[in-house]
């Protein structure tokens, strides 16, 4: 009996147990009769932090902004590029023994394919796109993709490695192209558009200024690129850089970058070059420049007298147009056709655009005094990167005696190990295997770098370079003798192949 009563007493007490616990969880577990969970009471808020007059110019400038970049969006495209890249295999220890009962295969056959991206702009309601060459170079396949999403094979061209600039064209009626603005009205401070497709991110836009423009003391192609703060990254080449109008200004073809992506460095070919290149490559299926046959340099420091204003002439070489309107060395050129010359990349702007076989007038200071002579503007020839004049002292107009530079001599070897501005770097001859070895792509010309004291690592031992500031160097002799030309406080470009990538690497006076 006594048992029972303690049984009936603990069924009692554990029932009561439950009860509280229950009713506990429902005041504070959030449940209900039915065992689910209580909704949570909320208010959210009704009311902005900031009413909409107090920043109305800023709302304006939001949806002026939505307007521009819905209406030049339809217009560019992501480019995407296959290619079959030869693997080589390790070879079946078995396949001597059975070459006879199975077909033998070379190591070297098999294949990968290699994709990659860019972006393109359409230009002409035909379908024509302009693009970077670097995009679409030594590809098997090319494929567009528009804004709405369809894609297409797409037609190489034209293209010109020199200029980084490419034709494609879709057969795909009713397209939007877009208007070249005029970049020579562009300035420092201008509001711009990059838009591409970025690291795979179609129609990716970022926004920005007109960093700098044309600068004068560079010789490099980036004294006549337009740069930007708009972000820039790997996928955005060929795209275009777009002015408040929906105007292209500039096609997007490189950064300066340490870690690969964007830092706020971007270039931009400039829209008149690019216009100027797209009609040459649909009419003649190559870029026509013009021609004047001159080297240049810089006026002495300290030079500011304004009649000495202008670009000096370096040399004249023999045969060029510079030479039948008998320019001469030490000339100041001060403008070429009515149009003032600041700069290298201006004047070989001016030059490369003008129209063949035409005749400019070129106002030059000689020996202090000012003049006028013709020249007739022919196309450039082939061999013009080779066709280099023997160098000679420049005289300096105006300089008094007490300041003038030393007479320049060329470095000997030895020499060149000590001041050049690549002293640290030592080169060989590319030959095909090495090529083979370091897995190189077809046609890369240039040298070896077999050893670098480097201490930025910009520059890898295996590193190819081709061009040092925009002159080819095919080898070992061409590199010393345009390494012994350069400036050893001045800044320098490389074109530089490392693996199957290509890249700027600039190197500044240490």
């Amino acid at each position: 009996m006594k048992n029972l009563l303690k049984f009936l007493l603990f069924v009692g007490l554990l029932s009561a147990g439950i009860s509280v616990l229950y009713d506990y969880r429902l005041k504070h577990g959030g449940l209900n009769l039915e065992g689910r969970r209580t909704p949570e009471k909320y208010t959210l808020a009704s009311m902005p932090s900031v009413e909409p007059a107090a920043v109305s110019t800023l709302d304006a400038l939001s949806r002026e902004r939505r307007v521009l970049v819905n209406s030049v969006i339809p217009s560019v495209v992501a480019i995407r590029t296959s290619k079959k890249v030869p693997v080589r295999r390790q070879m079946d220890p078995f396949e001597f023994f059975y070459r006879n009962s199975r077909p033998y295969r070379n190591p070297n056959e098999e294949a990968m394919v290699q994709n990659s991206l860019g972006s393109g702009v359409i230009v002409s309601t035909e379908g024509h796109i302009i693009t970077n060459n670097h995009v679409v170079e030594q590809v098997d396949e090319i494929e567009v993709q528009m804004h709405d999403g369809r894609s297409q094979k797409a037609r190489l061209i034209g293209a010109d490695e020199r200029a980084d600039l490419a034709v494609l064209k879709i057969e795909e009626p009713g397209v939007q192209p877009l208007k070249f603005g005029d970049s020579d009205a562009v300035q420092a401070g201008d509001f711009v558009l990059a838009i591409g497709n970025p690291f795979g991110f179609e129609e990716t836009v970022t926004d920005g200024i007109i960093s700098s423009k044309g600068r004068p003391n560079r010789v490099d192609m980036f004294g006549g690129f337009l740069q930007t703060n708009a972000a820039i990254n790997p996928g955005n080449s060929g795209g275009p850089l777009i002015n408040l109008r929906g105007e292209i200004v500039g096609i997007n073809t490189a950064i300066i970058s340490r870690s690969g992506g964007s830092q706020g460095i971007g270039f931009a070919i400039p829209s008149n070059t690019v216009k100027s290149a797209l009609e040459s490559l649909l009419k003649h299926g190559r870029i026509l420049r013009g021609y004047l046959g001159i080297q240049m340099s810089s006026l002495p420091q300290g030079q500011s007298d304004r009649d000495a204003e202008g670009i000096v002439v370096q040399d004249v070489i023999p045969g060029s147009p510079a030479a039948d309107a008998k320019l001469q060395p030490g000339d100041v050129i001060r403008k070429f056709d009515g149009r003032e010359v600041k700069s290298f990349s201006a004047l070989r702007s001016l030059v490369s655009q003008v129209e063949l076989n035409k005749k400019v007038d070129l106002e030059i200071v000689r020996s202090g005094k000012p003049m006028t002579v013709t020249a007739e503007i022919r196309e450039e020839p082939v061999n013009y990167q080779t066709a280099r004049a023997v160098p000679r002292q420049i005289p300096q107009p105006q300089t008094p005696p007490q300041q003038a530079p030393p007479t320049p001599q060329g470095p000997d070897e030895d020499d060149l190990q000590d001041e050049a501005p690549l002293a640290g770097v030592e080169v060989q001859e590319l030959t095909p295997d090495l090529a083979r070895q370091l897995d190189l792509p077809p046609r890369v010309r240039g040298v070896v770098i077999s050893n670098v004291d480097d201490s930025t690592g910009e520059l890898r031992k295996g590193d190819v370079i081709e061009e040092v500031n925009q002159q080819p160097v095919a080898s070992v002799a061409e590199y010393r003798k345009v390494v012994g030309s350069l400036d050893p406080n001045g800044t320098h470009l490389l074109s530089v192949c490392r693996g199957r990538t290509r890249s700027f690497v600039v190197l500044r006076a240490r």
